[in-house]
């Protein structure tokens, strides 16, 4: 079995344990980190004043890119700690771009996904489910695990039913 188990910075450690939980000890994991794409570029654009603003001179050369590496080494972190808390051998991989379709992209080659709710944790329903983890699920070519972060809320926060029915 080969499983994805997508790292994200607030919910890591949750993924991360039903991981362990759940997979046979014989799979083959990768632990996946995205960082976003569009950060450097909208820190770069700052410095040129109001985003959107049109240049009235050539941009000064590229400074070396800090961010991206203070963001590397940051995920090098995170992934290193996420192995360890997994307690047995996985890879980690980073990855940079727009985050779900770079999940999508590398689950591709695997059976399993595995990844938490990354919206309102305080009730069940579809807003448990951020953007990212919505595109995901929806668009995932493999099984998936979904997880709680946190224990999952009760029963009775459900979003109550449509005062109308629907027409058909």
């Amino acid at each position: 079995m080969r499983a994805l188990v997508w790292i994200v910075e607030d919910t890591w450690e949750a993924t991360v344990a039903e991981a362990a939980a759940f997979l046979p000890a014989d799979a083959d994991v990768t632990l996946l980190h995205v960082a976003p794409g569009d950060v450097e570029t909208l820190a770069e654009g700052s410095r040129e004043g109001l985003l959107g603003r049109a240049r009235r001179h050539p941009p000064p050369p590229a400074p070396p890119e800090p961010l991206r590496a203070i963001s590397d080494e940051a995920a090098e972190a995170l992934l290193a700690e996420a192995c360890e808390h997994l307690g047995r051998d996985a890879r980690a991989e980073r990855r940079r771009g727009r985050v779900e379709r770079e999940v999508v992209a590398a689950a591709e080659a695997m059976d399993i996904l595995v990844l938490a709710r990354d919206g309102d944790r305080s009730r069940l329903g579809p807003h448990s489910l951020g953007p990212h983890a919505r595109f995901v699920v929806d668009h995932a070519p493999c099984r998936v695990l979904l997880v709680w972060a946190d224990a999952p809320p009760p029963v009775g926060t459900i979003p109550p039913p449509p005062a109308h029915p629907p027409h058909h």
